[in-house]
């Protein structure tokens, strides 16, 4: 695989072209601004060349009782844009965001307001404040060349410790009745919660194309081998330092809550953990040398450990789990490129998914015995 291969696989997991103007979004998102603030006036709307593959960012620039606010308004994206997942619940988003604001110091941005009504601007959105710094890319992948890879490796270090004290003060947050997260269902643990709400999340999505054969039976792997734990913290979800902005290798705020679930604490400690080997395999696939040291597996657990008190476990079960559930949102995401037109079906469908090597060494538990 070349860089530019990724860079194509990856740009497919991103909305297609905003449908959105930028001068008709200032003024809406004006009338809509006066209505909490009489004075406020909309200064600037921009859309990020790069946006998320879930909502749809605008940056604007607003002044309200004499003073200057920068804000970020992540709005659901259009249905005729056939995004990823099938539902998206900004308000529920907001409303993690503000319970994890509230009961511990992980940073997250300034929550203004929540507006469920689509009328403004086509969708329901979310306003937050705007924070500067660095975020580790995506595309192409920090592990291909970043400021990551120019730090020093003290630097390094802090970012990663960090980023896993990140991990360990959203599980301290109260996990009863979370607004905005759903629970399990009667007589179900939160963990089987999860794979269900997977399985019908991959249903979905293969509904009237081929199903991909390595999830099915990785899929019939996690029902044989799931821990059976009646554990349940809040789980950031999508815990990963590419939704992280950072400050002199600091979070200065943790993004992109839309995946916030209760769960084992290792649910986020195996996604932290497998999408940084996915990105340092991409780039060993392509012949460079990534990041090899960084956001190892036994540094994590080992760092989560003193800062909890608690020793990971199964945790072969959780980075194989989290291979698993990305492979599903890889599938869908060929699924949408494929009806965009962007690239044509695969004759085998396990080919849909990039890191299908991995997921199958990790069923079968030789993933980690290559891994320093």
């Amino acid at each position: 695989m070349t860089d530019g291969d990724y860079a194509a696989e990856a740009q497919q997991a991103r909305p297609s072209e905003s449908q959105r103007d930028p001068a008709y979004l200032q003024e809406r998102l004006q009338q809509w601004l006066v209505s909490k603030h009489s004075d406020a006036v909309v200064d600037s709307v921009e859309l990020p060349s790069a946006n998320g593959m879930s909502s749809e960012t605008v940056l604007a620039d607003a002044t309200w009782s004499g003073e200057q606010h920068r804000l970020v308004v992540r709005v659901a994206p259009l249905a005729s844009s056939d995004p990823v997942f099938p539902s998206y619940d900004m308000d529920g988003q907001f409303k993690v965001m503000e319970h994890v604001g509230k009961t511990t110091d992980v940073p997250v941005p300034v929550c203004y307001w929540s507006e469920p009504d689509p009328e403004p601007l086509g969708a329901p959105f979310i306003v937050m404040g705007r924070i500067d710094g660095v975020v580790p890319p995506d595309v192409m992948p920090y592990t291909f060349g970043s400021w990551v890879m120019d730090a020093t490796q003290e630097q390094r270090d802090t970012l990663q410790n960090s980023a896993i004290e990140v991990l360990a003060k959203v599980h301290s947050a109260p996990a009863d009745g979370v607004p905005g997260v759903t629970g399990p269902k009667p007589g179900e643990t939160a963990l089987a919660a999860h794979v269900r709400r997977l399985r019908e999340f991959y249903d979905w999505a293969s509904e009237g194309n081929r199903r991909a054969p390595i999830l099915d039976a990785a899929l019939e792997w996690v029902e044989t081998n799931m821990p059976k734990t009646e554990a349940a913290v809040l789980n950031w979800g999508d815990a990963r330092i590419g939704n992280i902005i950072f400050q002199d290798f600091k979070p200065a705020a943790v993004l992109d809550w839309e995946m916030a679930t209760l769960g084992p604490r290792e649910l986020d400690l195996g996604w932290t953990i497998f999408l940084h080997r996915f990105f340092q395999d991409l780039a060993e696939l392509a012949t460079q040398p990534g990041l090899p040291d960084f956001m190892r597996r036994a540094d994590c657990e080992a760092r989560y450990a003193q800062l909890t008190g608690h020793t990971p476990e199964d945790m072969d079960f959780y980075t194989a789990y989290a291979a698993i559930v990305h492979g599903v949102i890889m599938y869908r995401i060929q699924v949408r490129a494929t009806e965009f037109g962007i690239s044509p079906a695969p004759d085998d469908p396990n080919d849909m998914i990039l890191h299908r090597s991995t997921i199958e060494k990790m069923v079968a538990g030789t993933y980690w015995e290559g891994i320093k």
